[in-house]
């Protein structure tokens, strides 16, 4: 005859207070970490937890405080996009690292089609996140529509139109960054420099091709800029061979991200050109693409992890009641490699 295996009971509050001699509301204010615990009761709480082996039930404590521990991290980009873009997983890590360290999880939502949108909403609306950090929102994003009408603590990276003046904003100087980027490309004494222009319709787009306007003052020619959807390598390669066609005499390229500079390059190379001997390449980011490519790209450096990471202890600071600052600033540098 066999038996039933018995289930070890659990530890519970009251075999913690027990054994350390202290009441159950000490122990449950310990475990919610509330203040007015003193030293000496805390310390025996700590050897009554290891004795006894008492886990929290976290379900349980968040269903009375009203909270999830959990913070939803929303990507507003194809699927493709979000494995192929090394930027997105810097961010992603170093939003990731600055939870974990508050002991929230991460719920990572990816908005690529209308019907996507719709089931993010009703997740959001369903009350499973605090707060929510997003990246590459868009102009009048309905996810941003979504997030401000449920008055979720919210992190940009980057600071979108329409976006709540209630959130939080973490930015870089895209317009100061890329008029750098672009100037120096034409102290290399090129004089017909194009540009492919990804993503114009969130801010970090728009800002970049703006700053490449203010860097050529008159020398800007509205017909030497390709604009392209997305910043992805076969954005780039085909917004490229779209303006080779266009303007066969360009010597210089500012592309609006790395991958998109890899894609102008393997272009200019197919089209019989050499880089940076024909065509001088800039990109922006500094993120892997910028090594890959043959030669290494010059580019701007943006500090993508921390851009995660101050947009996780933003939310983090609204939802313990604090008032953080409504924009942070990053700061940027430009990395000069052979490509230009």
């Amino acid at each position: 005859m066999t038996t039933k295996p018995t289930r070890s009971k659990r530890a519970t509050v009251h075999d913690v207070a027990l054994e350390a001699g202290v009441s159950r509301g000490t122990v449950s204010r310990y475990v919610n970490g509330e203040r007015y615990v003193s030293a000496a009761a805390r310390e025996a709480i700590e050897a009554a937890i290891a004795k006894v082996g008492y886990v929290p039930n976290t379900a349980a404590r968040n269903l009375v405080m009203q909270r999830t521990q959990a913070v939803g991290f929303i990507v507003h980009e194809p699927h493709s996009l979000f494995v192929e873009d090394p930027n997105i997983g810097e961010i992603l890590l170093g939003a990731n690292t600055r939870l974990s360290e508050a002991d929230h999880q991460m719920a990572v939502l990816i908005v690529d089609t209308e019907r996507d949108t719709d089931r993010v909403a009703r997740y959001l609306s369903g009350g499973l996140v605090d707060g929510v950090i997003i990246v590459s929102a868009r102009a009048d994003d309905p996810v941003t529509r979504v997030v401000d009408r449920l008055r979720l603590p919210a992190a940009y990276v980057g600071h979108p139109p329409g976006a709540a003046g209630s959130a939080s904003f973490v930015v870089i100087d895209n317009v100061g960054a890329a008029a750098s980027i672009t100037r120096r490309l034409m102290e290399t004494g090129r004089r017909r420099i194009g540009m492919i222009a990804a993503a114009l319709d969130r801010d970090s787009g728009a800002d970049r091709l703006s700053g490449f306007r203010e860097a050529l003052g008159d020398a800007f020619d509205e017909a030497l800029v390709e604009p392209v959807p997305l910043y992805s390598y076969s954005a780039g390669r085909d917004g490229m061979r779209r303006l080779l066609d266009r303007a066969p005499d360009l010597d210089g390229v500012f592309a609006a991200s790395d991958a998109v500079a890899a894609g102008a390059i393997e272009a200019i190379k197919e089209s019989g050109r050499s880089v940076p001997d024909d065509i001088g390449v800039v990109g922006f980011d500094d993120s892997a693409w910028a090594q890959r490519t043959t030669p290494a790209l010059s580019t701007v450096r943006q500090p993508a992890a921390g851009l995660g990471a101050e947009a996780a202890r933003l939310v983090l600071a609204r939802l313990r009641g604090d008032e953080p600052a409504t924009e942070v600033r990053l700061d940027c540098d430009i990395v000069w490699r052979g490509s230009a």
